[in-house]
């Protein structure tokens, strides 16, 4: 498995997806270690460069969980769901659009990109309901999608990179599922592709077993794999809202292994490859796309 790609490699695999919009959910593994991260960010830029419309959304839940350590406030998980009261509530736009959002920028923008950070807050991006069931404290269920300010972004060749704190209908802030808020925004721009990285290479017949990835899932197989036991724990949730940006409209949806070196290069590659009908050029790197069922 290659490592290091040059500039003219990355700058020719994103040369297909001129004009395309490409929204990007950014998490996992790629953001806790810092060669990966920067590697993805090198990715992000040139994809944008290559005249993508690229739109990152990025989460940063081992990052708040430090930061409550740090400040001695209590982690709390509700059925594997983190329970935000107003305390965490407050560190979570510390760390979400503070920290890991403005990293996320300095690498672009280290790279060469232009890049600007914004939470779903700014311009009201992500309107958001309090959350009940279950109640998970300033959790928020989106309502709506607001796309101008990011428009307005994009159209001045900027890569906005958005995190999932949105705005409540009481006018206050709460947090957002990353996942659900990159599949609700990948659906507002009708995206040819929607990517997220995470700490698996996909999905697997075998889960002890990498080699068993299962390529492609057509949506209407989706909770047939889940009855199966082939899709569990974490992976549930992050499949379903793939599955519903599908239904939506989102043309193609991939789950990306977070863990590998260039892994958006490596997906989008592997899609682009599929679309030209060529062999994928790094066998079993693609990861998991999800498509409409018949």
């Amino acid at each position: 498995m290659r490592k290091n790609y040059s500039d003219e490699e990355i700058s020719q695999a994103f040369r297909h997806f001129r004009g395309r919009n490409v929204v990007v959910k950014y998490g996992g593994a790629a953001m806790q270690s810092s060669a990966l991260k920067h590697l993805a960010c090198k990715d992000i830029v040139a994809l944008r460069a290559a005249r993508a419309n690229v739109l990152v959304v990025h989460g940063g839940g081992p990052e708040l969980s430090a930061l409550q350590e740090r400040l001695g406030i209590e982690t709390r998980f509700v059925n594997g769901l983190r329970y935000t009261d107003a305390a965490t509530m407050e560190a979570a736009i510390m760390t979400l659009c503070g920290k890991v959002n403005k990293e996320l920028v300095r690498l672009m923008e280290n790279n060469g990109g232009r890049a600007v950070g914004i939470s779903g807050i700014d311009g009201s991006i992500i309107k958001c309901r309090r959350q009940t069931d279950p109640d998970l404290g300033y959790v928020g269920e989106i309502t709506k999608i607001k796309k101008e300010l990011l428009h307005t972004l994009m159209l001045d060749d900027i890569i906005p990179v958005i995190s999932s704190v949105g705005i409540g209908e009481d006018g206050l802030p709460y947090n957002i599922n990353a996942d659900t808020a990159a599949a609700r925004l990948a659906i507002a721009f009708t995206a040819d592709y929607f990517i997220t990285l995470t700490d698996v290479p996909g999905v697997l017949r075998n889960v002890s077993d990498p080699e068993s990835l299962i390529r492609e899932v057509q949506t209407d197989e989706v909770e047939g794999l889940i009855s199966k036991g082939l899709i569990t724990g974490g992976m549930v949730p992050k499949v379903r809202g793939l599955t519903d940006a599908v239904e939506h409209g989102v043309k193609t949806a991939t789950i990306a292994n977070g863990r590998i070196p260039h892994a958006l290069m490596l997906a989008l590659m592997g899609r682009a490859a599929v679309e030209k009908g060529q062999p994928e050029q790094e066998e079993g790197l693609s990861g998991t796309t999800i498509f409409g069922g018949e």
